[in-house]
């Protein structure tokens, strides 16, 4: 549902925030704006200077503008770049550098005047630094100003790298990083240790300079600070807050970083609505939870004391609401989420009695090897008992996340094993020798050899393996697909492309399954689950005229970042104690994964203990609201075409 620019701030909108449907519709119309600019600039002869950001929020737009220049010929001959920030210390060549990040997405692909790009350097001398940021701040100057600020915005509302504190007069300086970005950066640096404790960045100051600002935010883990900064007062505790005091300073959300502004959390408080099923019951649960009360014990008092006299007067009295409402909610719940079997049927169960299609192919959609069990062990286990045909498609390797001693470890049983086989002795040697010096000598961040990457595949490929065997599933309905665009032995990824997509629909068509489980959290780090998500959509886009595509169910899960929130749940499958310790069993195969992950992201809890206390939670809220007390809860939502 994109906004438009004749769509006015609401009355707690401090800054013209506009929403699309995901990621990819904000990073085109981002790229768009910039190309028009840069065009209209050239027609003119006259420059067009860019303030560039870095990170996973701002890739899409660079993919998007390399397209642009690769396909519809948009020249860069006319711009002058400068970077927004840069750790320090840092060599250009080191992965983690922005200098490196910003050649890789977007200047060797453009036909950008070197000597016009611009980014701070993180080799100088520390009493180098305040010169060269002096300098800094004169280039923009020279070049008569930034016309155009991307920025993203960190989890403590940081723009650039602005800390909380910042003050609006700040200019270019080299600043001290605060524990929660670099526990955000650790992943990157392969670890919270590695990650610089200071870096160099354009102040408060430099970036409301800027003619025009847009801040990117994507992801369900963005929404509490884009609240925050569009809604809240501004401060120096939140830097981004400050550009409610910029002319033209605008916010691109995807729907999941927009969830929790206003008028999507409780738009009636806005503004008279239309009252729709799934408003109303979005509304009824709001008050529950607001007022700690079950859906069935609101009274026409509650609903007007907390504003919702239009919905009472409409749809009223409170007890038909409550009524509706609960209902809805208790025919989310149901422990077939396959369907059930013609000669199984309970009295009063309204969801679904019987299905004309029973077992069914079922395919489960893994991002890495371990997403399945832990967002939906239970359901998997309950699918694969109830005897449907159950395959796992794990999309990447996950490689990446395994320890190097983990790998050693692996090695060495290998050459045992080998050695006690009598199997190719001095080849096994030599091998074990080469990995052994590699990963004695490795440096942090440093990319793996082709073997050492093998090897830890390997491994989370056994791991997956033993988890399919407990939960049921047969070890050849276990498929590996280490799609390409994560195959970079990096944490950046390259773009998806049709290579990727081709795998998913060549599966697809393989198995052509009744119901499809994909990931559809969208907050995880690095966004692995947004691409893997991106390219299941796409490649049943491109089946959806085939017959059994059309009646084929794609269900939606969420992961060990967060869980569905019950006004929008369509299917909650129940979970008992003896459920949910077989779920946390299948988790534990993931022997590589547990105890401590390499990017375990912000949360300190072990994958298992997430998901145990996510399900937990989903359980507890159903019980406040008045429904049926189980131990454990997975949810799902049903993925509709709306493209």
């Amino acid at each position: 549902m994109p906004q438009t620019d004749d769509v006015p701030l609401t009355q707690r909108e401090r800054i013209l925030t506009r929403v699309y449907a995901d990621a990819s519709e904000v990073s085109a119309a981002v790229a768009a704006d910039i190309a028009a600019l840069i065009r209209s600039r050239a027609e003119k002869g006259e420059s067009c200077v860019l303030g560039l950001a870095t990170g996973s929020t701002p890739t899409g737009i660079y993919n998007e503008l390399v397209r642009l220049h690769q396909e519809e010929g948009l020249s860069f001959r006319n711009v002058t770049t400068f970077n927004l920030d840069e750790y320090y210390p840092m060599r250009p060549e080191e992965l983690q550098s922005y200098h490196r990040f910003m050649f890789e997405h977007l200047f060797d692909h453009v036909d950008v005047d070197p000597q016009r790009i611009h980014i701070l350097d993180g080799t100088l001398p520390i009493d180098k630094v305040p010169q060269h940021c002096r300098e800094y701040e004169r280039k923009i100057a020279d070049a008569g100003g930034i016309d155009f600020q991307i920025l993203g915005i960190g989890r403590t509302g940081h723009i650039g790298f602005n800390e909380r504190g910042s003050s609006i007069e700040s200019r270019t300086r080299l600043i001290t990083l605060d524990r929660v970005t670099r526990l955000d950066a650790a992943s990157d640096f392969f670890g919270e240790v590695h990650v610089p404790r200071r870096a160099i960045t354009m102040g408060v100051g430099t970036i409301l300079a800027a003619k025009r600002v847009i801040l990117v935010a994507f992801g369900e883990n963005k929404a509490p600070i884009i609240a925050e900064t569009v809604e809240g007062t501004v401060t120096p505790i939140a830097a981004a807050s400050y550009l409610q005091t910029h002319p033209a300073s605008s916010i691109m959300l995807d729907e999941a970083a927009a969830a929790q502004l206003t008028r999507f959390s409780s738009p009636w408080q806005l503004e008279p609505i239309d009252w729709t099923l799934a408003v109303i019951r979005k509304a009824v649960i709001w008050l529950a939870r607001m007022i700690d009360k079950p859906i069935l014990k609101l009274t026409d008092d509650d609903y007007n004391e907390a504003g919702l006299q239009d919905l009472v007067a409409a749809h009223g009295p409170a007890y038909e609401i409550n009524i509706n409402v609960f209902r809805q909610m208790q025919d989310t719940i149901t422990g077939w989420p396959g369907g059930k079997p013609a000669d199984i049927k309970r009295p009063g169960d309204r969801r679904r009695t019987t299905d004309s299609i029973y077992p069914k192919r079922i395919l489960i959609f893994s991002p890495h090897p371990d997403d399945d069990v832990i967002s939906m062990g239970g359901t998997l286990i309950r699918l694969a008992d109830q005897e449907h045909e159950v395959h796992v498609a794990y999309q990447t390797s996950g490689g990446i996340a395994v320890f190097d001693e983990d790998a050693i470890r692996f090695v060495d049983f290998a050459t045992e094993f080998n050695h006690l086989f009598g199997i190719d002795r001095e080849q096994t040697a030599s091998i074990e020798r080469q990995m052994h010096a590699f990963l004695q000598e490795k440096q942090p961040g440093q990319i793996d050899s082709e073997e050492v990457r093998h090897v830890k595949a390997t491994i989370r490929r056994g791991e997956a393996r033993a988890a399919g065997r407990h939960c049921g599933v047969e070890a050849d309905r276990l498929h590996f697909l280490d799609m390409p665009f994560y195959e970079t032995g990096r944490v950046r990824k390259r773009p998806l492309c049709d290579a990727d997509i081709r795998l998913i629909v060549d599966l697809l068509e393989q198995i052509r399954p009744h119901q499809i489980y994909a990931a559809g959290d969208l907050s995880d780090p690095h966004g692995t689950h947004r691409v893997c998500l991106s390219a299941i959509v796409q490649a049943v886009r491109r089946l959806r005229d085939q017959d059994w595509c059309g009646q084929c169910e794609l269900w939606l899960y969420r992961g060990a970042w967060q869980e569905w929130g019950p006004d929008v749940i369509e299917m909650a499958v129940p979970l008992s104690p003896d459920e949910l310790v077989r779920k946390r069993a299948a988790v534990f195969k993931h022997e590589s994964q547990k105890d401590r992950a390499l990017f375990p992201g912000i949360d300190a809890r072990e994958f298992w203990q997430r998901a145990e206390d996510r399900n937990r939670a989903t359980a507890q809220l159903y019980d406040k609201l008045g429904l049926a007390e189980y131990e454990g809860i997975e949810g799902f939502v049903r993925w509709r075409d709306d493209g």
